[in-house]
């Protein structure tokens, strides 16, 4: 049942994306809307990915107005990624277009099924919440 959620979830999004962006490239703005102002590398080691995979990433961002580069003020060597007025305007868009989407669905269904999807659907998002916060990498944290 999970997966077939996920699967209507998927085709929902679709139906309302009209997205210029990659599905890796909706993930880098998502985790920079939540980490204004993270480095490279750190955004490469939450990704799995290489810096320089994730750097021609970025650039197709940059290229695309969504993500702004930035020196770091504290070390001239390190840079900073910044979400762009262009791309918070761009996620605002898709969040109301996904949002019809899922009213329409919503609006279908019985009162009582709503409310029980509603109450499990904010248990998720503390659990889900939680649990990426705590497999988040802290500032402290080193990798070797």
């Amino acid at each position: 049942m999970t997966l077939t959620a996920v699967e209507l979830l998927e085709v929902l999004w679709g139906r309302a994306s009209t997205a210029p962006a990659s599905p890796s490239q909706m993930r880098v703005l998502l985790m920079l809307e939540h980490q204004d102002g993270i480095n490279l590398r750190t955004l490469a080691d939450s990704l799995a990915s290489t810096p320089p995979s994730t750097s021609r990433l970025c650039d197709r961002l940059v290229a695309a107005g969504f993500v702004e580069r930035a020196v770091s003020p504290a070390d001239r060597r390190e840079v900073r990624l910044h979400l762009s007025g262009r791309g918070r305007a761009f996620l605002d868009d898709l969040r109301a277009r996904r949002e019809q989407e899922l009213q329409a669905v919503l609006e279908l269904m019985p009162a009582a099924k709503r409310t029980a999807l509603l109450e499990g659907l904010e248990a998720f998002c503390d659990t889900a919440a939680l649990q990426i916060h705590d497999n988040a990498p802290h500032a402290g944290d080193q990798t070797a």
